[in-house]
């Protein structure tokens, strides 16, 4: 009987995503990339989702914030916050777009801040 070999994902921006992830880590030092990079490498029935309700009891105005998964709409959200996630719903974005907030892919956040120095895990 022959083991089963694991896959990984099959989604090439998540591939590229993880890789880019786990090397910023490394470059950088920077703990939470790598955090980020565990938290998104797992099988996609446990990966994290998220409501902004959520995310807006858990933030500020200002707040940077990452999503190692998707964003949902469900709940509604009163301040600004820059929201980075691998995936977002139409809904979610409107609203954080709606709130004057920012919405990014956790790529263009690793390009804003190599550090990831002030930023929250939302999981």
């Amino acid at each position: 009987m022959q083991a089963v070999k694991r896959t990984g994902p099959t989604n090439i921006v998540l591939r590229k995503t993880l890789r880019r992830l786990r090397s910023q880590a490394r470059r950088e030092k920077a703990p939470i990339w790598r955090y980020v990079y565990e938290l998104l490498s797992r099988p996609r029935r446990l990966r994290i989702v998220v409501n902004l309700s959520k995310i807006n009891r858990y933030t500020g105005p200002g707040d940077v914030v990452v999503v190692p998964g998707k964003v949902l709409g469900a709940g509604r959200l009163d301040h600004p916050v820059t929201v980075a996630a691998a995936a977002f719903s139409y809904t979610a974005v409107r609203k954080i777009r709606e709130a004057g907030g920012r919405v990014l892919h956790i790529t263009q956040l690793m390009e804003e801040n190599p550090k990831g120095s002030r930023v929250k895990i939302i999981i």
